[in-house]
């Protein structure tokens, strides 16, 4: 059982926000299992003018974010994706976004982030490379 490219010969592109505020991490509800939360992400589309433009596209579609990417973070690879860390230094959160009928967004501090996306250890691998893993 290979990773589910969806077709695709080659990994698929994801563009992974981490964004950050007065020291607190935004995550979001998943759409496929809305008990479980992840970092906004997805994949590249070639509108976008690059890795970190998509990576804000989506923290902007799933979270309603509104800021700056600061830095990139990493680059994790699994079977069927290459995911691609960037943290966004949040400066405000629109109260109505693209998907804000089919997710919860909620500030949580580190530990209880890296709690909470653990199941998916991309993410959780991509989180604990970022400048608020404790040093």
């Amino acid at each position: 059982m290979g990773g589910d490219n969806k077709g695709r010969s080659s990994p698929r592109v994801v563009c992974c926000a981490i964004p950050i505020s007065k020291g607190k991490v935004l995550i979001v509800s998943s759409r496929k299992r809305s008990d479980r939360w992840v970092l906004p992400k997805g994949g590249w589309e070639p509108t976008d003018r690059g890795l970190e433009a998509a990576a804000s596209r989506e923290a902007l579609e799933e979270a309603g974010v509104r800021g700056k990417i600061t830095k990139f973070v990493t680059t994790v690879h699994s079977a069927s994706s290459t995911y691609h860390f960037f943290e966004l230094e949040v400066h405000s959160l629109d109260s109505e976004w693209l998907e804000c009928k089919e997710r919860k967004r909620e500030w949580v501090d580190y530990g209880e982030a890296l709690r909470r996306i653990s199941w998916k250890k991309e993410l959780a691998q991509g989180l604990t490379l970022s400048s608020m893993a404790p040093r």
